[in-house]
């Protein structure tokens, strides 16, 4: 069992930033071996969305939803054990809560992608973005 933590949530006005972070804590070298993380959010209602995935350790391939591509950046440090998503000119429809976790639906590739939670093996608790306007 795999255990996932993100950081980073809170409240910010329209055009403002955020950093996520998400690490496995009790596993040094935990995100070492899993090859793909992705964040996925869950705005209030809705389905899950996924966000974006990071390949790695020895690549760094990185992907992104349409609905964030420009404004969010995803990254990781195998040193530090930890993904980051640092979420720049956010907008009102972004708020949720974010996850992180392992595995990449191939059908992200394209940008936009319909997931269920057994797409991805392990998932963190979930850290809430409010965005204000």
């Amino acid at each position: 069992q795999v255990r996932l933590v993100e950081s980073g949530g809170g409240s910010v006005q329209t055009g403002g930033s955020l950093r996520l972070s998400c690490t496995t804590p009790g596993h040094a070298d935990g995100l070492a071996y899993m090859y793909y993380m992705s964040w996925i959010r869950q705005a209030p209602g809705k389905g899950l969305e996924w966000v974006s995935s990071i390949s790695g350790p020895g690549s760094m391939f990185t992907y992104y939803a349409d609905s964030v591509k420009g404004r969010f950046t995803i990254s990781r440090d195998n040193t530090n054990n930890t993904v980051y998503l640092q979420m720049n000119s956010l907008k009102t429809e972004d708020a949720g809560v974010y996850y992180c976790a392992t595995n990449f639906p191939p059908d992200c590739r394209r940008g936009y992608c319909t997931i269920s939670k057994k797409d991805f093996q392990y998932w963190g608790q979930g850290t809430q973005v409010t965005v204000s306007s």
